[in-house]
């Protein structure tokens, strides 16, 4: 249903393009950059990377990637609207016996999302609509061989998210920085365990620039702080925060690598795990790739 809703949207912004004149609209394939740069201080956004735990060495294995596929460009009103797809999965790595990662516990999604940007004085209104599937999983890494039983008799819980998701940003830009402030809500259309409410909510805030450490190898230097608050109903409604401080290797909205420091207070980010609380410093990098 999700796909035939983006594939419905994206006939209808194609049927409205050819009643204007060919001049007033610019459509283009495979865009360079993002419409809407996925969020920093989400979790549930598409890269490639890892994040290590500094409490019990364990890790946070991101694969995937977010897409826009095409976008329609409206110079004289200076707003863009794009579609495009995202395939990501986060990993939880518990060892490293005899050359592998041990993984515990999974979280996948795919799907695809609608942006949209209007530029200001010094900045951009965005918006952004996601339709994903989530599903959880434990895997080989959570299962004693030599008992033949889960490791501390914890079970595979069925996790399973299909959710739309709708966040509003503004961008500006500040002396030397870059600030981007959002919030957004989501609802899901189907869930279990049941439980867990439907409604979700986020906001937060990036701050960039790349006019303070100059430059590395001839590409931009980006110092930034990343903030989101997350509120999930599992099953009564628990506030999450994660903080992320660091550097980006490259233009902030083109391809580059990020290394940073973190912080995470709320429910545990692994949805087999989705009743534990946790408390997580850690230390990462991933790849912005477009």
């Amino acid at each position: 249903m999700k796909y035939k809703i983006i594939f419905v949207v994206s006939i209808i912004i194609f049927c409205n393009i050819n009643i204007y004149s060919q001049n007033k609209v610019v459509f283009n394939f495979l865009p360079e950059t993002y419409n809407f740069l996925p969020l920093r201080a989400n979790f549930e956004e598409g890269r490639i990377g890892l994040l290590y735990f500094t409490d019990n060495g364990n890790l946070k294995v991101d694969l995937g990637g977010t897409t826009d596929i095409f976008e329609f460009n409206i110079p004289e009103s200076q707003i863009k609207i794009s579609v495009g797809l995202e395939f990501m999965a986060y990993a939880l790595a518990t060892s490293f016996k005899e050359r592998r990662l041990q993984i515990d516990a999974t979280d996948g999604f795919f799907g695809g999302h609608i942006s949209y940007s209007k530029k200001i004085k010094n900045g951009r209104i965005l918006g952004r609509f996601r339709i994903i599937h989530n599903s959880a999983h434990l895997v080989d890494g959570h299962y004693d061989l030599s008992t033949g039983m889960w490791i501390d008799n914890f079970e595979p819980i069925p996790f399973t998210r299909d959710f739309g998701e709708f966040t509003i940003a503004k961008e500006k830009y500040i002396n030397k920085f870059l600030v981007k402030l959002y919030w957004g809500l989501a609802y899901s259309a189907f869930i279990r365990p049941d439980i867990i409410k439907r409604y979700s909510f986020a906001a937060g805030f990036e701050l960039s620039s790349d006019k303070i450490f100059g430059k590395t190898f001839n590409s931009n230097t980006n110092l930034f702080l990343a903030y989101q608050f997350g509120l999930r109903g599992i099953p009564s409604y628990v506030g999450n925060n994660y903080l992320m401080l660091g550097f980006k290797f490259g233009d902030w909205f083109k391809k580059g690598v990020l290394m940073y420091i973190s912080y995470y207070s709320g429910r545990n980010m692994f949805s087999e795990y989705f009743l534990r609380t946790i408390k997580k410093f850690g230390l990462g990098f991933y790849v912005d790739i477009f």
